[in-house]
């Protein structure tokens, strides 16, 4: 009989069989697995830092060392054949903890300087051999995924490896903390600019090396420049909007008058930006 008390409670089981099918289930695809993280995370099941995390493992996967490595024209490297006064500068300024070293060109990677044992140079020049510092150094291919480099990594214990391409030419560097950046963030240091007070620095040969959270209106009153304000409101917000994604590090681009150069960033945003006069308008100044 319609509206019976037995109808009524058969709708009802129906109802929450339907619902309890919809939240159990398992989901059939990684977009579903992504909807299914954030319905999580609206309900207060879990933090946005852990959301983060977890779409960061998901991208790991799919991504390959080519997409985050440190491009060849950036690596800071030291040759064989150079005495230590004349590399040591570079050391002291870049502060990085190890450094490939080569044989007259790029492509002769010799092995891997650690920082600390230039110690030893101090405590004894005369018997100090930079040949005999070396650590061995680790090839990969631009293909190898992230998430099989990482474990490689671990269990490995190395903390560096040189890219190659498929001739066998070294196209890249990248590093442990390149990887583990994608699952969790930016990981910051002690020598990172991003951790001084200062939002602009000049350098010594007139670029600026600005944070990307700077505002546009403070940097074209430091930087006498004429950057537009009127739709975003930080530098970082701007030069995304100039590529059309988020950049990587290495990667540069000119428009207003500026070349902007990427120093820092992540999968998810731009940390810090080195500013230089453009000399010559590029495919991105002839869009305006």
């Amino acid at each position: 009989m319609e509206g019976s008390p037995s109808s009524k409670s058969t709708v009802k089981v129906s109802w929450l069989e339907r619902i309890s099918a919809l939240l159990m289930r398992e989901p059939e695809d990684r977009e579903q697995l992504v909807d299914l993280l954030h319905s999580a995370f609206e309900r207060n099941l879990m933090d946005a830092d852990a959301l983060s995390m977890i779409e960061g493992v998901l991208q790991v996967s799919d991504m390959r060392v080519v997409d985050i490595m440190v491009p060849r024209a950036q690596i800071d490297a030291v040759d064989l054949n150079d005495s230590i006064e004349t590399f040591l500068p570079m050391v002291l300024e870049t502060a990085h903890s190890r450094f490939p070293v080569f044989d007259g060109e790029k492509d002769r990677i010799q092995g891997i300087l650690l920082a600390k044992d230039l110690l030893r140079y101090f405590a004894d020049p005369e018997k100090f051999d930079l040949r005999d510092m070396l650590r061995p150094v680790v090839f990969i291919p631009e293909s190898k995924r992230l998430n099989v480099l990482l474990k490689e990594f671990r269990s490995n214990r190395n903390h560096m490896a040189i890219v190659v391409d498929e001739y066998g030419g070294v196209s890249g560097l990248v590093t442990i903390e390149d990887v583990i950046e994608q699952i969790v963030g930016d990981i910051e240091d002690e020598y990172d600019f991003d951790e001084t007070e200062d939002n602009l620095v000049e350098e010594r040969d007139g670029s600026w090396r600005v944070k990307a959270v700077t505002e546009i209106s403070d940097a074209n009153e430091v930087m006498h420049a004429q950057l537009p304000n009127e739709q975003f409101e930080t530098i970082g917000e701007l030069v995304v909007d100039i590529f059309g994604y988020v950049p990587k590090r290495g990667e540069s681009v000119s428009k207003y008058g500026w070349q902007f150069e990427v120093v820092r960033a992540d999968s998810r945003q731009v940390h810090t930006l080195l500013i230089s006069p453009a000399d010559e308008p590029t495919p991105a100044d002839e869009r305006e």
